[in-house]
């Protein structure tokens, strides 16, 4: 495991999601309510932005490594499964929801593994879709996290409808990703 300045950001992001979480276990004599999710906005943010400084990093900096690019993902989908249960408990996200774009990362995933045992990661590639999908949770999460009118803009109302809009694109980038596969899953059934 090669220890540079992108893996320290992308091990930075996986460290603070015990604290970003455990934000919202202090007492509230501790930190109010509203301290707890601006606390917990701002340490998603970091968190997001060190997602896209590492990758920068590693490209400018020659610092690409096989580790990292196994991590990099995982430290962003543990990230985001845990804003979502979190937002699931404060009761600001709906749970079918979360599951959706929780079962997809999940499904995903196992899929780029096995694409990746039989030599077509390629395949499954990060699409523009998945990118899409990308940015829209990762501007609803923070919204859904902050919980307060921001220049009288409803947080939450737009955060929903930014999420759903994140959970339509997760199904969408799914079919994808699945429908690039299934020629080769069911070259594999032949095989057998």
């Amino acid at each position: 495991m090669p220890l540079n300045i992108p893996n320290s950001l992308t091990w930075a992001r996986i460290v603070l999601i015990p604290i970003f979480v455990g934000v919202f276990y202090l007492p509230d004599s501790m930190l109010s309510v509203p301290g707890k999710n601006l606390v917990a906005t701002l340490l998603f943010a970091a968190a997001a932005v060190t997602d896209w400084f590492d990758g920068y990093l590693a490209r400018a900096l020659g610092q690409t490594s096989a580790f990292g690019a196994f991590l990099d993902p995982v430290a962003d989908k543990l990230m985001v499964a845990a804003a979502l249960i979190l937002l699931v408990e404060l009761s600001r996200v709906d749970a079918i929801i979360a599951v959706i774009i929780i079962g997809r990362e999940i499904t995903i995933s196992a899929l780029r593994e096995w694409m990746a045992r039989v030599g077509k990661s390629a395949s499954v590639a990060v699409a523009y879709i998945g990118k899409l999908k990308t940015a829209a949770q990762m501007a609803a999460i923070p919204l859904l996290l902050y919980d307060a009118p921001l220049l009288s803009i409803d947080v939450r109302t737009l955060g929903n409808v930014l999420l759903y809009v994140a959970a339509a694109l997760t199904l969408w980038s799914m079919g994808y990703y699945l429908q690039r596969a299934i020629p080769l899953l069911t070259a594999e059934q032949g095989e057998k």
